[in-house]
């Protein structure tokens, strides 16, 4: 079984590169439960999948200067816009997949911190539509 330390994922939002300010990155998929259980189930409970949905979480080390983080993110808030992972910023493999779809900027706090902390930012997005995986 080969193990792996992430130690240069790659995250991009609407077609920017933003791998140098990020540190943390989650991405989560799920589907609703849809209980389908009838008198014909023998006792026991039957459920299929209803509808999917995922969430891109990820933390970053905050820049203000021109161009840098809060530049990006900034314009973004509100909108519906694309974004892809990957474990590694290496080429995209059956070793390396990448995921992609699209996600509601919907919060973005540009600074929150007490005195000694690094500032950080730490953002969730839900996902808008289908996520797909590709090893090509």
């Amino acid at each position: 079984m080969a193990k792996m330390v992430l130690t240069a994922s790659y995250i991009a939002l609407s077609g920017t590169d933003l791998s140098n300010w990020a540190n943390s990155i989650e991405l989560s998929i799920e589907v609703d439960e849809k209980d389908v259980t009838t008198y014909g189930s023998g006792g026991w409970k039957e459920n299929l999948g209803g509808l999917k949905s995922g969430t891109l979480a990820l933390e970053f080390k905050q820049d203000f200067a021109a161009s840098a983080l809060d530049a990006i993110l900034w314009p973004l808030f509100g909108t519906v816009v694309t974004f892809e992972v990957r474990a590694s910023n290496a080429a995209v493999g059956t070793s390396n997949p990448k995921w992609t779809g699209s996600v509601l900027v919907k919060e973005y706090t540009p600074l929150s911190g007490n005195v000694g902390d690094d500032a950080s930012v730490k953002v969730s997005f839900p996902t808008s539509g289908a996520v797909t995986r590709a090893t090509s």
